[in-house]
């Protein structure tokens, strides 16, 4: 059975993957070999991963070109996110993505600073007409770099179809060597109702998985009874990498029917989000492991495929069934587990532990909840089911339930501070406490008469908290009245510990300059070459503000010929 499997499946996946896409029109976005830290629809922090992640051999500086002839529909320069991007619009209808740039090839750089300076932001979006910025495949386009939210140094890479949905660049003939077979970490069985039952039991059970020969797994054999969902945490590894990146397809079977179906191969950005839903949120959120549900409960994604009764298994009593779950890479190599399951009544069974509160929150209402002068605001279709909620307001802190309920979408947490003096509600902000040590964690925070209001997906605890601390601005590689005639970058260190840094802005002798902002390095960097530093005596000014208001200004001469 599992070889029959197997082969129809390999037919059906290489047929449909080979008859929507372009084979041949993509090239390679680098000259060096292809290995990735990170794969498509891969499971990140609050959404699915929309690219390839390519390393860069653990530098910055690599030739990033063209896939195919085109025009640049869009330039996006950011601190955060994708930091430095690119976008080409290709004539068969698809955008190529290219993200975390060191910097563009000279005419996209030239273009991008004459609007930077015209706006006096580095922080810009660009939307080019289709003669402005025109490609040729595998002409130069920019460097791979580090920027944004990159957590080392690699070229971001997408394929997106005229709906902006992204699709697996791999579908298009972009090759990676993998015959490694995927391997799963963990195995779980879910009882979903209060009538249902895993090995006497109401809760979720960690089952235990015996490796066999050929990368595949039996699961030790279960009683159950009533409505059973499962779980799996799985990765996959290429050849050339020992990163534990995502897998592509994952499949269940009940007695051989088709039960339930994962299709990594498309999604849209708007529903990116229902990530939290697929995963076992609770455990990611107090383990950080990943568990995929194999069993639809209200979510929307579109990456579920041949889905039968949700993909749960009603177990009956004196039944035996067989489940089998596959899980595949792109490249079809395939791990199978198998797991046996007795329908059977329970007897003396151990209840699941139900904690109520007088909070029912219900996922298809409007909520408020007000305590003293702290309230909360749940907007219908915030959950994605009904819970009870811990809510309880000391002093100035709210403790809101712990973070182990998904969100869809922003609920907003209002403070009333008139009982504060008019300084101090100038430098007040709504934090969530985090850690161990309760930190206080900045929470976007709007302020309106005597009104603060943060919006937020996180429950957890949160408080009021002070910043009357102005930011820090010092020079990094060069002292004030030092003479920069060789010296091709400018760097200043800002910084603020408390609410963060929300703003800067540089000038020399009076007129903006463009100062690149790193937040990982904390520096603003100016680059001589942009022309704009004329004069052989210069007064620099930085001006920092972060996100209470407090600024601080930093003033230094310089010399240059």
């Amino acid at each position: 059975m599992r070889l029959i499997l197997g082969f129809l499946l390999f037919f059906a996946l290489l047929s449909n993957a080979q008859s929507h896409y372009p084979q041949d029109y993509f090239s390679s976005p680098l000259d060096i070999p292809i290995i990735l830290s990170g794969t498509f629809a891969e499971l990140r922090s609050n959404h699915f991963h929309s690219g390839l992640d390519i390393k860069t051999q653990q530098r910055v500086g690599l030739k990033v070109k063209a896939c195919a002839d085109g025009y640049v529909s869009r330039i996006k320069v950011s601190h955060y996110g994708y930091g430095k991007a690119l976008y080409i619009t290709h004539p068969n209808g698809y955008t190529t993505v290219y993200a975390h740039l060191q910097k563009f090839s000279p005419d996209i750089e030239a273009y991008i600073k004459k609007q930077q300076y015209k706006k006096e932001s580095y922080e810009i979006e660009l939307f080019p007409s289709a003669e402005t910025l025109l490609i040729k495949k595998e002409s130069l386009v920019a460097y791979s770099g580090n920027s944004g939210g990159s957590g080392g140094p690699h070229l971001h890479f997408e394929i997106r179809d005229n709906a902006e949905r992204p699709i697996n660049p791999m579908l298009f003939g972009i090759d990676i060597a993998d015959t490694t077979n995927p391997y799963v970490k963990s195995f779980y069985a879910y009882p979903l109702d209060e009538n249902s039952y895993v090995n006497n039991s109401n809760e979720k059970q960690k089952l235990r998985l015996i490796p066999i020969k050929g990368g595949d797994y039996v699961v030790e054999n279960i009683e159950a009874i009533g409505n059973i969902g499962f779980g799996v945490e799985t990765n996959d590894r290429q050849n050339l990498a020992a990163n534990s990146n995502g897998v592509y397809n994952i499949r269940s079977f009940v007695n051989g029917n088709n039960n339930f179906e994962l299709d990594f191969k498309r999604f849209s950005f708007s529903e990116t989000k229902h990530i939290n839903q697929l995963i076992d949120y609770e455990h990611y959120a107090t383990k950080k492991q990943r568990i995929q549900k194999l069993f639809k409960k209200n979510n929307p994604l579109s990456i579920f495929k041949s889905v039968l009764n949700d993909g749960v298994l009603s177990i009956e009593d004196s039944t035996y069934t067989v489940y089998k779950v596959r899980v595949a890479d792109f490249k079809n190599n395939e791990s199978w587990i198998t797991l046996n399951i007795k329908g059977a009544k329970t007897s003396n069974p151990k209840a699941s532990k139900t904690k109520t509160t007088p909070y029912h929150i219900k996922a298809d209402q409007t909520i408020n909840l007000k305590e003293n002068k702290v309230s909360v605001d749940f907007y219908k279709d915030t959950f994605y089911e009904d819970f009870y909620l811990d809510f309880e307001v000391k002093s100035d802190t709210l403790i809101l339930h712990k973070n182990v309920k998904a969100a869809k979408k922003n609920f907003s947490i209002t403070y009333d501070i008139s009982n504060y003096n008019n300084e101090d509600k100038s430098k007040l902000y709504i934090a969530r406490l985090v850690g161990y040590k309760k930190y206080p964690s900045y929470t976007y925070t709007q302020r309106k008469g005597d009104l603060l209001t943060a919006s937020t997906k996180t429950l957890g605890t949160f408080a009021l908290a002070t910043d009357s601390i102005r930011p820090s601005i010092k020079a990094i590689n060069f002292k004030n009245g030092q003479w920069l005639s060789k010296y091709r970058y400018l760097k200043v260190k800002i910084d603020d510990k408390l609410s963060g840094v929300s703003k800067y802005r540089a000038t020399v002798n009076g007129k903006w300059i463009l100062m690149e902002y790193d937040y990982k390095t904390k520096t603003l960097t100016h680059d001589f070459n942009d022309g704009v530093v004329r004069d052989t005596k210069n007064n620099l000014k930085v001006i920092v503000t972060d996100n209470v208001g407090n600024n601080s200004t930093f003033e230094t001469l310089f010399y240059r010929k």
